[in-house]
């Protein structure tokens, strides 16, 4: 394998390119056990017919790092389609939201359940016991489903194909559950990147496809915030913690 040609760096990991295939290089000190489930998330979500780049291998290098070897889509990022075609961004917000949708009506039973995962996380967050238990007791709250959801659902992980084919990478952080939380997810993610307005626009659309109530989708926010302050840039999780901390006590 040839790893020179180099197509991004960040959070711990290399994205190289070699052919008809990618390679997702992880730095040493990455937990072998999240690399594992990472793969694992994937051949799962494989087997729902999802048009996605598949894993191929997982491996490790000569000094030690472990690799995942997934196919290779040529085409460009949802993202970036945005972002040379500002005019034309209600057409991509409807094949977004169409796409997110495809995603929820999937079922992968052997998935981590996304409360459990969770749970987990508002316990490890940065926040007094009183809001870490309003948390809790909420997220018991919700309802439980077991839709296959990204975690991580964002137009820098859709890839439009030459033909047109949308495919959808990244599902590292995929898990069964809630598809309101998964939709949290993306708002919050629209939100970190200063874009209030796309992410408003996008909720409201979600909403509307799904027949889905948008204060339910709201009540999901200060949850996933929570969730997701556990890790990431320090300036990402103060704000999401102020997110987190929007709780209505009764």
């Amino acid at each position: 394998m040839k790893l020179d040609h180099v197509m991004m760096q960040r959070g711990g990991k290399t994205i190289c390119k070699d052919g008809d295939k990618i390679y997702k290089i992880f730095d040493q000190g990455y937990s072998k056990a999240d690399i594992l489930n990472e793969a694992l998330n994937q051949a799962r979500v494989e087997e729902t017919g999802l048009k996605m780049n598949h894993v191929q291998a997982v491996t490790h290098l000569e000094d030690g790092r472990w690799v995942i070897i997934s196919d290779y889509i040529e085409g460009e990022t949802l993202q970036e389609l945005m972002d040379k075609n500002p005019d034309k961004m209600d057409e991509y917000l409807e094949l977004f939201v169409d796409l997110q949708l495809s995603v929820h009506a999937k079922r992968a039973p052997y998935l981590n359940k996304l409360k459990d995962k969770m749970n987990l996380k508002i316990s490890q967050a940065q926040l007094d016991a009183t809001t870490r238990y309003e948390l809790h007791t909420r997220l018991e709250g919700m309802k439980k489903h077991t839709k296959v959801c990204h975690g991580d659902f964002n137009p820098t992980n859709v890839i439009i194909a030459k033909d047109g084919t949308p495919y959808v990478i990244d599902w590292a952080h995929a898990t069964q559950g809630n598809a309101s939380a998964d939709v949290a997810r993306t708002y919050l993610l629209f939100c970190l990147e200063g874009k209030e307005e796309i992410a408003k626009k996008y909720m409201a659309l979600f909403c509307q496809k799904s027949d889905t109530a948008m204060q339910y989708v709201q009540k999901w926010l200060p949850i996933v915030a929570a969730s997701q302050s556990v890790k990431g840039k320090e300036e990402e999780r103060q704000f999401l913690l102020r997110w987190a901390d929007v709780v209505d006590y009764e």
